[in-house]
C-alpha cells in the first residue's frame, strides 16, 4: 500500500488542533467556574494558564495542517482526494495555491486556521483584562471545536483517492481562475470569522456581568477591523462578478451575495449604535444582540454556501454538512438567549431617548433601517426555502424585489449619514437646526434642479427602469447634501483649531483629524458611501447591444464606435481560447483595442468568459465575447456602457481610507472646544456607515 507521509502529517495535525481546543473549552471553563467567587484561587490561575497555551498550540497545529494540504497541491499530490478535484498540473502557481478554499473542505481548513490565529492573537494579548479575555479564549475554543469536529469527521480535507494515484487533477473550477479569487474568499472569511471575536467578548462579558463599558472599548478595534475586511471581500466579489460573469453587472441579489451583506448590515448597525452605549449608556441589550445575530448571520452565510438549500454560482456542492450547521446554530441561539435572560438586569439603559431631534435618535433611525434592510434580504433569500415547504414548490424571489424595497431604504440611509452629524446630543434646538442645514440644504436643491433642467430625471418613463431614474435623481442630489455636510464639519473644525494655533487650513485640518480620528476617519468613510452612491446612480443610465462582428464590421455604442479587426483561437496547457481584437473609437480618434475571449478548460472541460473593459471616470464600455455563430462562423459581441462605474469602487478606497484613520489612535487626550454657537461640539464623535 503507497504511504501518503504529508496527508497523514496533515490529518494527524488536525486531530492534535481538535485535542487541544477541546482542553481549552473544557480545563479553561473549568478555571472559569472556580475562581467566580476567588478571584485569587492559583489551582484555578494554573489552569487558566494551560488552558490558554492550548489554545495558542492549537494555532500552530492548525497552520501545520494548512500548510500541508497547500504542500499537497504544489507537489501535484492526487492521491488527496481534494487535490485530485480542485488542481490539475498546468494550474498557474497562485491558483495551485488559492485551492486551499476553493472546495468545500479546504475552504473549511481556511475558516478553521483563520479563527485559530485571531484566537492566537487574542490570547497573547489576554493582559490587557485577563478575565474577560479567558472568558472570551473558553467561547471562541467552543467555535473552534465545531469547525474542527466538521474537518475531522465530516469534511475531512486530507480524504485519500481510492486506487491508484491519478497522472493529473479535474482542474479548478475556471471561474475562480481570476486573480481577484486568489483575495477574495480569505478576505471575506476575515470578516466572516473575525466576527467571532466581539461575539466571544460580548457573550463572555455577559455570562461575567462585566461592569461598565470597557468590554466595547477593548473590542472596537477588533469589529472595525472585521467590518473593513468584511467590506473589501463583498467589493472585491463584487467586482469579480463584474469581470468574470460576463453580463455587464456587479450584484445580481444571489444568495450567496446576500449571504454576505446580511452580517455586513448588522455588523454597520453595531458600530453605530454602539456609540450611544459608550456616551449615553443606552442601547445595551439591543448591542448585545446586534453582535450576536452578526454572529449568527455569518454562521447562516456559511450554511448557505454548503447545504445546497440555495441555488448560488457561489456555492459548493450540495452534501449533509448543513445538518452539522443547523445543530450549531440552535445551539448557540439557545447559549444566547439563555445567557441573555438569565443577565438582563445587568443591561438596563442608564439614560432614554429624551428627543426625536437627536444624535441619538438619528443612530437610532440608521440601526432601524440597516435591520429593515436585513430583513428584507433575508426574506427573499429564504423565501425559496419556506415556499417549497409550505407550497411544495419553490418560488424564488428575483432583483426586481430586492431593488424595489432597497432602493428606498439605501436613499433614507443616504438622507441619515448627512443630517447625524448635523444634531447635537440629547437634543437640538430650532435655531441650530436652521443654522446647519443651511448649506446642505441648498446644495440639495440646487443639484435637483439642475438635474431635472438637464433631462436627468426623464431618460425613462414607467416599470423599473422609471424607480431606478427616481433613485438615481434623489441618490444625486442627497449625495450633495451629505458632502456639502462632510466639508462643512471639517472646516468648521479646522477653523477652530486655526484660532487656536495659527496654522494653515491644511495643516489645521490635518491637525484637526489627528486629535479625533474616530470621528473625522467616519467622515472620509461616509464620503466614501456617497461616492459609492454616485456609482450606483449610474446605473440608470446603462446602455446594451449584442450584434455579430466579421472582419471590418463596426457598433456604436454611445459616444463610441468598435470596429472588428480580426477574430481568431490559441491555445496553451491550461486552456483553448477564442477572441476578437476591437479596435475602439471616439470622435474619430483610435483610443484603445479590446481583446474579449472565450475560454475552454482541458482538465475541467468548462468554459468561462473574459471580459474586456475600457474603464474611465465617466464610463465603462464593457465588451463579451459570446461565441460563434454556427451558421456565419462570425463572433457574436455584446456590448455595455456602464456610466460611473469606476465611482463604486473608487468610493470603496475611500471608505476603506477612512477606516485606517478611524483606527489611528488619536495624536492627543485634548480635543479642540467648539465655539458656543455649535450645538455638534468637536469631540463629538461620529462613527462610520
Amino acid at each position: 500500500m503507497q504511504q501518503h507521509p504529508m496527508p497523514e502529517f496533515g490529518s494527524f495535525t488536525l486531530l492534535l488542533a481538535l485535542i487541544l481546543c477541546v482542553y481549552t473549552l473544557v480545563v479553561g471553563g473549568i478555571a472559569l467556574w472556580r475562581s467566580r467567587g476567588n478571584a485569587n484561587d492559583s489551582t484555578a490561575g494554573r489552569l487558566g494558564e494551560t488552558a490558554r497555551r492550548a489554545g495558542i498550540s492549537s494555532f500552530i497545529a492548525m497552520s501545520c495542517a494548512a500548510f500541508a494540504l497547500v504542500w499537497a497541491s504544489f507537489t501535484n499530490d492526487y492521491s488527496v482526494s481534494y487535490i485530485l478535484h480542485h488542481t490539475n498540473r498546468a494550474l498557474p502557481s497562485a491558483y495551485k495555491f488559492s485551492a486551499l478554499w476553493s472546495g468545500q473542505e479546504g475552504s473549511l481548513l481556511l475558516w478553521a486556521w483563520l479563527l485559530a490565529a485571531y484566537g492566537f492573537v487574542l490570547r497573547i494579548r489576554h493582559r490587557v483584562d485577563v478575565r474577560l479575555t479567558a472568558f472570551a479564549s473558553v467561547i471562541l475554543a467552543g467555535i473552534q471545536v465545531f469547525f474542527l469536529l466538521l474537518l475531522n469527521f465530516a469534511a475531512p480535507p486530507f480524504a485519500i483517492q481510492p486506487g491508484p494515484m491519478a497522472t493529473d487533477g479535474f482542474g479548478l473550477n475556471p471561474l475562480l481562475q481570476y486573480p481577484e479569487m486568489v483575495i477574495h474568499p480569505p478576505m471575506l472569511y476575515l470578516g466572516y470569522v473575525g466576527f467571532s471575536v466581539p461575539f466571544a467578548f460580548a457573550l463572555g462579558a455577559l455570562m461575567m456581568r462585566y461592569p461598565g463599558e470597557k468590554w466595547i472599548h477593548i473590542t472596537r478595534r477588533w469589529t472595525m477591523v472585521t467590518w473593513l475586511f468584511l467590506t473589501c471581500g463583498i467589493f472585491l466579489g463584487a467586482h469579480w462578478a463584474y469581470s468574470v460573469l460576463g453580463w455587464g453587472g456587479y450584484w445580481g441579489w444571489d444568495p450567496v451575495e446576500n449571504a454576505s451583506l446580511m452580517p455586513w448590515l448588522t455588523g454597520t448597525a453595531f458600530l453605530h449604535s454602539v456609540m450611544m452605549q459608550e456616551k449615553r449608556g443606552m442601547m445595551k441589550s439591543w448591542n448585545v444582540w446586534l453582535i450576536f445575530s452578526t454572529f449568527l448571520l455569518t454562521i447562516l452565510g456559511t450554511l448557505l454556501t454548503r447545504s445546497g438549500i440555495v441555488s448560488s454560482v457561489h456555492a459548493f456542492a450540495q452534501s449533509s454538512i448543513g445538518e452539522w450547521f443547523y445543530g450549531f446554530i440552535l445551539i448557540v441561539f439557545a447559549v444566547c438567549l439563555f445567557t441573555f435572560f438569565k443577565q438582563k438586569d445587568h443591561l438596563k439603559s442608564e439614560n432614554k431617548l429624551e428627543s426625536l431631534v437627536s444624535r441619538e435618535s438619528s443612530f437610532l433611525f440608521n440601526n432601524l433601517v440597516l435591520l429593515a434592510a436585513c430583513f428584507t434580504v433575508l426574506w427573499g433569500t429564504l423565501f425559496p426555502v419556506l415556499s417549497e415547504y409550505v407550497q411544495g414548490s419553490k418560488v424564488t424571489v428575483g432583483a426586481p424585489f430586492y431593488n424595489r424595497v432597497n432602493l428606498p431604504i439605501g436613499l433614507f440611509l443616504l438622507f441619515l449619514t448627512g443630517i447625524g452629524p448635523l444634531l447635537a446630543w440629547r437634543s437640538t434646538s430650532l435655531r441650530s437646526m436652521r443654522r446647519n442645514f443651511i448649506l446642505p440644504g441648498v446644495a440639495v436643491g440646487v443639484t435637483l434642479v439642475g438635474l431635472m433642467a438637464s433631462g436627468v430625471d426623464r431618460p425613462w418613463t414607467e416599470g423599473d427602469n422609471m424607480q431606478a431614474s427616481l433613485f438615481s435623481l434623489i441618490a444625486f442630489s442627497l449625495g450633495a447634501g451629505v458632502i456639502t455636510t462632510i466639508v462643512s464639519e471639517f472646516l468648521r473644525g479646522a477653523g477652530v483649531v486655526r484660532t487656536q494655533t495659527g496654522k494653515n487650513l491644511a495643516a489645521s485640518t490635518l491637525l484637526l483629524v489627528r486629535r479625533n480620528t474616530r470621528r473625522y476617519g467616519g467622515y472620509i468613510v461616509h464620503f466614501g458611501i456617497v461616492v459609492m452612491f454616485v456609482g450606483i446612480a449610474g446605473g440608470a443610465f446603462n446602455q446594451s447591444h449584442e450584434q455579430e462582428m466579421g472582419f471590418g464590421d463596426e457598433m456604436k455604442m454611445g459616444p463610441f464606435r468598435l470596429v472588428c479587426q480580426s477574430f481568431t483561437q490559441d491555445s496553451n496547457p491550461n486552456f483553448e481560447t477564442e477572441y476578437a481584437l476591437l479596435d475602439v473609437y471616439k470622435g474619430g480618434k483610435k483610443i484603445t483595442q479590446l481583446a474579449p475571449e472565450k475560454r475552454f478548460y482541458i482538465a475541467s472541460q468548462q468554459s468561462s468568459t473574459v471580459v474586456a473593459n475600457h474603464s474611465t471616470l465617466a464610463n465603462d464600455l464593457y465588451v463579451i465575447y459570446e461565441g460563434k455563430n454556427p451558421d456565419t462562423e462570425k463572433p457574436i459581441i455584446k456590448v455595455f456602457l456602464n456610466p460611473l462605474m469606476n465611482w463604486i469602487w473608487i468610493g470603496v478606497l475611500i471608505v476603506v481610507f477612512g477606516t485606517f484613520v478611524a483606527l489611528v489612535p488619536n495624536l492627543t487626550r485634548t480635543v479642540a472646544k467648539a465655539p458656543v454657537e455649535l450645538d455638534a461640539p468637536i469631540d463629538a464623535e461620529v462613527h462610520h456607515a
